[in-house]
């Protein structure tokens, strides 16, 4: 099998599951073994699956400003959460390679494997809900006849992305590139670097 083939049947896995609750609180539950590569991209696709739902409930434009406020620092939360997800998958990828000798004149990638797959992982929700909205029964003909083309369109993206990180992977694993990542050190969430946070809430 791929390595594609297999994050997509996860990915897609997860999407079904999380689309059965259809409910931003409903409980993980991660049919992977723990600490394996499958139970992290697993659960990586359901803080997606979760935050994009979140990101329509804030757009409510009568949603409650208190509510709203307390959505944006859930979405905080789950993109330092994403992030450390992804750096722990590029981790994985890093171990799983470790003893592969770099042939001469190999190459390093502008992203990560991690970074690719989060971004597969995105689409597996973009390809779920595009098809909703081209299968409405309830939309013009004209808005159903726009999204079964973005829906065709992102078929085409996914098999491209696909393709790509199966060249991405397999050039690590051969030698021909070499891996090596940087954490995001994002400092906003830190109460160390946020200045914001270290000044008590006072303005610079």
């Amino acid at each position: 099998m791929k390595y594609s083939e297999k994050f997509n049947e996860i990915f897609e896995r997860s999407v079904n599951d999380y689309h059965k609750l259809d409910d931003v609180d409903a409980m993980l539950a991660d049919p992977y073994e723990p600490g394996t590569i499958e139970y992290f991209l697993y659960k990586k696709n359901w803080i997606d699956a979760v935050q994009w739902h979140l990101e329509d409930i804030i757009r409510n434009p009568s949603i409650d400003p208190v509510e709203a406020l307390e959505i944006k620092r859930r979405i905080d939360r789950s993109n330092q959460e994403r992030t450390d997800l992804v750096e722990m998958i590029d981790s994985y990828f890093m171990d799983l390679f470790s003893n592969v000798k770099q042939q001469s004149g190999a190459t390093i990638n502008t992203e990560t494997p991690a970074w690719a797959i989060d971004r597969l992982s995105i689409l597996a929700l973009k390809i779920y809900h595009m098809r909703a909205e081209a299968e409405r029964k309830d939309a013009s003909e004209e808005h159903i006849a726009a999204c079964a083309k973005k829906y065709q369109t992102l078929l085409t993206q996914k098999e491209d992305l696909s393709l790509a990180i199966d060249q991405l992977l397999t050039d690590i694993e051969s030698g021909r590139k070499y891996m090596k990542f940087y954490k995001q050190m994002k400092m906003y969430n830190d109460p160390a670097l946020n200045p914001v946070l270290y000044q008590g809430g006072k303005k610079s």
